[in-house]
């Protein structure tokens, strides 16, 4: 889509649908394994994260995979994805950022405006309150006071500085796609 930026050093296999305005470092994977990933605007995906769409043996989705039913992972708007995370989550809101290391199995929804700090593991079935911050060594779980803030300036940087120092993938529009998508 317009105004976003690809790295061609990514690694992304299925049917991946990347919505303006998103920046996807080098060295990330993207794999949609058992459906479609459409990722929202003004998403970022920074170096070594992985984000996988795949549905475990035996979780309770599984059956739509054999059916051949499976419903796309929709990533919502303004969610960061950072340096070396790993996200298999089923439902991803808007505003979430997922900070270095962390990693979040499928059986978790994430709804809007959650931070999952640095080395927290999220793992068995849970639903994420809006504004939820996971944090600290024993995963620790608290509200924010404030809504995340937009990431427009940090956007607008990496919009300037990646194509100096990164080969870019050229854009496969497909029309039909995007009007069926808005």
């Amino acid at each position: 889509m317009p105004r976003s930026m690809v790295c061609e050093d990514s690694n992304l296999r299925g049917d991946i649908t990347i919505s303006s305005g998103c920046l996807i470092h080098p060295s990330t994977t993207i794999i949609a394994e058992s459906g479609p990933i459409i990722i929202g605007e003004n998403c970022i995906v920074e170096e070594y994260a992985t984000i996988v769409h795949r549905i475990p043996k035996g979780h309770k989705a599984y059956q739509d995979v054999l059916d051949g039913t499976v419903k796309p992972l929709v990533i919502g708007p303004d969610n960061i994805f950072e340096v070396g995370c790993t996200v298999e989550a089923l439902k991803i809101g808007e505003r979430n950022v997922f900070e270095c290391k962390s990693y979040v199995s499928a059986d978790v929804t994430v709804s809007n405006g959650c931070v999952i700090g640095a080395g927290c593991r999220l793992v068995g079935e849970q639903v994420l309150p809006e504004k939820t911050v996971i944090f600290g060594q024993h995963c620790q779980q608290r509200e924010a006071i404030e809504k995340q803030r937009s990431q427009m300036v940090q956007l607008d940087y990496l919009r300037k500085i990646l194509p100096n120092y990164h080969h870019l993938k050229k854009a496969t529009y497909d029309p039909k796609k995007a009007r069926a998508q808005v």
